[in-house]
């Protein structure tokens, strides 16, 4: 692929790539947890996108005053190690990258989430349907409409090559308040009042 505005050959769609989400998810977190001091980022450095994910997030940290510590999961045997040590730092709160590893070991990451009383804030919304605490990322709603549109213009003859591979411009924001109560936080209201969706 050439770039994301001309990908040439036969290629175009949607990406769900968006780094920048990393730094909104840790402001997010700053609001949910008014003490915040420290955050467990948890990602895994042979993914292409971490590099840039992490950088996102060290700038949001810089200007909310929060110190992060990185903790690498290569593989499923890493997930329990991880968490332990992110308590071992004084993690305050965690913050998960995306993760192939910790995708299809969904329900062991939000149960050590919840054992080890740690917020914890994801880029799925199935993780929060699956008891996690909160969820930010591009709407997959949005995006199936938008792919959508893209098949109607090829099938009218539009090439791939002459359309733009497009970004995420709808995100959506998911709370679980059983966990939150679960955990023993409180979600402040102006927060809550931005959620597209609240378990209840």
């Amino acid at each position: 692929m050439a770039s994301l505005a001309r990908p040439g050959g036969n290629i175009t769609g949607l990406s769900t790539l968006a780094p920048e989400i990393s730094g909104k998810q840790l402001e997010i977190l700053k609001e949910v947890v008014p003490k915040l001091s420290r955050v467990a980022v948890l990602g895994n450095s042979t993914l292409p996108g971490n590099a840039q994910s992490l950088k996102e997030i060290e700038h949001a940290a810089q200007t909310f005053g929060v110190q992060l510590k990185y903790l690498d999961v290569r593989g499923p045997k890493e997930i329990a190690v991880v968490f332990r040590d992110a308590r071992k730092a004084g993690a305050d709160a965690v913050l998960l990258l995306i993760n192939p590893f910790m995708i299809s070991h969904q329900a062991q990451v939000v149960n050590l989430a919840l054992k080890s009383r740690l917020p914890a804030i994801y880029r799925s919304p199935d993780n929060v349907e699956d008891g996690g605490l909160m969820s930010y990322s591009p709407s997959g709603t949005d995006l199936f409409r938008r792919a959508a549109v893209y098949v109607d213009k090829i099938l009218k003859g539009a090439k791939p090559a002459d359309l733009p591979v497009e970004q995420p411009t709808k995100f959506e924001f998911v709370i679980n308040l059983k966990t939150a109560k679960q955990i023993g936080l409180t979600i402040p209201p102006n927060v809550l009042a931005r959620a597209d969706k609240v378990i209840r």
